[in-house]
């Protein structure tokens, strides 16, 4: 067994940690603060490499492997939460249904705008009705001559109406199966298409630099030509993509807790009570040994998730095994390094207050911590 990281990984992982250190942490605070994405980052993502990152060269991506993508994100993730969900959002959502099941003529028609950053794609599955139960989407899509005419609305998407955003993979009910249950299909929509609209929405407590959307469409109609893959395909490709997206989540979670852990771990050593420095006494001291523990831990089990996809083994169980624990390593990570900051933790001025509150998505999103639950109780043979 070898835990070693190729060179290659390795001089990924500094650049994109430098990267992240000098480009992002220092607006992090403030793009928060205002509820803003940002272009300008977004622009130097893209040309750092960060989005199409597993994509074969012949499309213009960067032609990597899975496990040098989540350290990537894992990276960014380790500064912020935000710019680290439009990079796992943009790739594992937006470019994975059409790289992987996309025909040729719509692999070159979107891939080469997607994996230099110049563009940005959604991956509209959830409604407001249809967030755990996915499968009752209720989005409509029904064949008329030779368009797709959608009627319907999905929530929470992210990446969807930015100035950039080029289209959503909306899944959509497009009839019924010889079993009665609902076909379910995945069509491209092209932001601007007469009947889409992409609205941001606001006020979130979370992840408040990335863009996140809701989609309407109102008879909306595309070209036949625009269904991904064959019909009634649909929830196997959503499927396939939430696997891949169970580890950008974990990256997401461990680079979060990693982030949070050293935050702590330095204003323990700074702030000094009763003559010490805190992180000298035995109650934080023994939160940061744990923290350290659980990281370790998290980062073992995403890897060999990831190992496994790259080596085109089965990685449904452990990526959602990942997926659940890194987001709780980070949720433990985030509490523990709260505490030990004490009221400062409560501050905006203090980074860790945002961690704080970043965290919170990573148990719910691309399937909850209940959900995941359900998925590795099958996986195993309890249910």
């Amino acid at each position: 067994m070898d835990f070693e990281l190729s060179m290659d990984q390795e001089i990924l992982r500094r650049s994109v940690r430098d990267f992240a250190e000098k480009e992002i942490r220092p607006v992090a605070r403030e793009l928060d603060d205002r509820e803003e994405f940002s272009y300008e980052t977004m622009r130097a993502m893209g040309e750092l490499g960060l989005f199409g990152m597993f994509v074969s060269e012949d499309y213009s991506g960067q032609g990597m492997d899975y496990l040098s993508y989540i350290i990537a994100t894992e990276e960014i993730a380790r500064v912020d939460g935000s710019h680290a969900a439009t990079v796992a959002a943009g790739n594992s959502l937006g470019i994975g249904p059409l790289y992987y099941f996309g025909s040729e003529e719509q692999k070159r028609l979107y891939l080469p705008r997607l994996c230099s950053g110049e563009g940005l794609w959604g991956f509209g599955l959830t409604e407001p009705d249809a967030g755990s139960d996915a499968g009752n989407a209720r989005t409509t899509a029904v064949l008329d001559g030779d368009e797709w005419v959608i009627n319907g609305s999905k929530i929470f998407i992210t990446n969807a109406s930015t100035d950039i955003s080029l289209g959503v993979t909306v899944m959509c009910q497009t009839g019924t199966r010889d079993d009665g249950r609902k076909e379910l299909s995945c069509i491209l929509v092209e932001n601007g298409t007469p009947g889409f609209e992409a609205r941001p929405m606001h006020g979130k407590m979370m992840w408040r630099s990335s863009n996140t959307s809701e989609l309407y469409f109102d008879d909306c109609r595309v070209p036949k030509e625009n269904l991904l893959g064959p019909r009634g395909n649909g929830f196997y490709q959503m499927m396939e993509t939430l696997d891949g997206g169970r580890l950008s989540i974990g990256a997401m979670g461990l680079g979060g807790a990693q982030g949070a852990y050293e935050l702590a771990l330095k204003y323990g050593r700074e702030r000094r009570q009763f003559g010490k420095p805190i992180s000298s006494f035995q109650a934080n001291a023994f939160k940061l040994a744990d923290c350290a523990m659980y990281i370790e831990c998290a980062r073992l089990l995403l890897y060999k998730a990831c190992w496994q996809r790259d080596q085109k083994k089965p990685f449904g169980l452990n990526a959602a095994m990942a997926k659940l624990f890194c987001s709780e390593v980070m949720h433990m990570v985030a509490n523990h390094a709260v505490q030990l900051h004490g009221g400062y933790g409560l501050m905006k001025e203090y980074d860790i207050e945002r961690f704080y509150r970043d965290q919170k998505l990573l148990e719910i999103g691309e399937g909850t911590s209940e959900i995941q639950r359900v998925v590795i109780a099958r996986l195993i043979g309890a249910l």
